[in-house]
């Protein structure tokens, strides 16, 4: 590549400003509208069949974190090591971590289908499928697990989308994925009667278009990064750097899954199994909101990993700056809806069951309490992974999810029963930020350090 393509020169000259906002808006879209997956599927199958049914699938959701945990590891691993390899001009390379990218992502979703398939029950049952929901959630996790390899390839190829500098191609590709789920959930489940069954069929539907979708265009003229076929062979050491990155957010996901299915054996203990269907409803609220911070992350990372390889350290500190201050605000805003309008919140997923309701409203209340100090967490993990420091961004992502929360989760519901359950989280979010803000000082002061090498035009040792 003689030339450098107009998305890259973006990467290093554009105004940051610009730049973030121009990766955030196409990004913020496709997370939210990924988020709508789940949300989407619990809305109709809370009204369009029952609570029980809403509780089977609040079982399913940790297995399907698990199933997502492993297309992370793949997605973000290969996206920092394209951006930093793009930086530094190395192009073939960058394909070449694509290529690898799709192979590592067909094996793992191979053997997740195969051990979830095998495993079904005894999974269900770990995490939180009471007797009643059971067969909802049997019945939606069976069909899911025949779309698992789709699902993981079109999130690795999107991801790469965003990476290689085309992040309004990622945020079409997801706008037409979860538009068929919709519509095919509208379909089958209300139209048809098709249930839960039908909530599963529309989703693999929509993953296999989403996978057939992001193939084209990455063999297609668009393309800044190409799809060849003598990529696909795996190279040993492509793959252990792919796996080093991706295993924070890996462990994050798996944590989050961990997390939900202690959470889930909890709130069975201490409130029953409509309080599991009450979780369902807030980790919706809470997965979309988290997700608009995400998408922060998302938007910095190809910018941050980019201009890191290339050394524009000064275009790296006020990158993260611009980031830390959006993610509050949206953590803010996020906290401030979820205390003021609990009760609407919770009816656009079930009006017909009062005890859902209150169960619902309560704990949404309660877990959102001091959502403001999650934002700069994310941010500051995010960042320590698209430098390239792994080990540093998963321990940041485990602090909050396992190391402080889990044990939470079995302390307080002694003292405080369910509500204890609910407050675990944001005791835990309390206590990972102030541990959070050590790594965040030293990184800011590490760039301070850097910034008068800073020249716009040369790259910099």
């Amino acid at each position: 590549m003689k030339e450098m393509h107009k998305n890259i020169k973006e990467l290093e000259e554009l105004d940051i400003k610009l730049l973030l906002w121009k990766y955030f808006l196409p990004a913020f879209t496709g997370v939210v509208v990924n988020a709508l997956y789940n949300i989407v599927d619990r809305i109709f199958i809370g009204r369009g069949v029952d609570a029980l049914a809403l509780s089977g699938l609040s079982a399913v959701f940790p297995l399907m974190l698990i199933i997502f945990a492993f297309g992370t590891l793949v997605a973000i691993g290969a996206n920092v090591r394209i951006s930093i390899n793009m930086g530094k001009q190395e192009y073939k390379r960058a394909e070449w971590v694509l290529g690898n990218a799709i192979t590592l992502g067909i094996i793992i979703s191979i053997l997740l289908t195969l051990f979830g398939h095998i495993y079904r029950y005894p999974l269900l049952t770990l995490f939180g499928a009471g007797e009643k929901a059971m067969p909802y959630a049997l019945e939606y996790f069976e069909y899911i697990l025949f779309a698992n390899v789709f699902g993981t390839l079109g999130f690795i190829l999107n991801n790469a989308c965003r990476a290689e500098g085309n992040p309004k191609i990622a945020m079409y590709s997801l706008f037409i994925s979860a538009g068929t789920n919709t519509l095919l959930d509208a379909i089958f489940i209300i139209g048809l009667d098709m249930g839960v069954k039908g909530a599963a069929i529309a989703t693999i539907i929509a993953q296999f278009v989403l996978c057939i979708w992001v193939i084209c265009h990455f063999i297609s003229k668009r393309s800044v990064l190409k799809l060849h076929l003598s990529n696909l062979r795996p190279n040993r050491q492509i793959i252990y750097n792919i796996l080093t990155i991706g295993f924070a957010p890996f462990s994050m996901q798996m944590a989050a899954s961990a997390v939900q299915a202690v959470l889930n054996t909890r709130l069975i203990q201490y409130g029953g199994e409509l309080a599991v269907g009450a979780m369902g409803i807030i980790n919706s609220i809470a997965q979309l909101l988290v997700m608009s911070i995400i998408a922060i992350n998302i938007a910095s990372q190809p910018i941050i990993g980019f201009n890191y390889g290339a050394q524009h350290w000064l275009r790296v500190r006020k990158t993260l700056i611009l980031c830390l201050y959006s993610a509050t605000i949206v953590a803010t805003l996020g906290c401030i809806i979820t205390q003021l309008f609990p009760d609407a919140i919770v009816r656009i997923f079930n009006t017909d069951n009062p005890e859902l309701l209150e169960l619902g409203k309560e704990g949404l209340r309660k877990f959102t309490i001091l959502f403001p100090l999650i934002g700069f967490q994310i941010i500051t993990g995010s960042y320590y992974q698209s430098i390239g420091k792994a080990g540093i961004a998963a321990f940041l992502s485990l602090l909050r999810q396992v190391i402080i929360l889990i044990p939470i989760i079995y302390i307080l519901p002694l003292y405080m029963g369910l509500d204890g359950v609910w407050l675990a989280n944001p005791l835990s979010d309390l206590i990972a930020a102030i541990i959070t803000a050590v790594f965040l000082v030293y990184v800011l002061k590490q760039l301070n350090k850097k910034k008068d090498y800073l020249c716009p035009n040369n790259k910099y040792s």
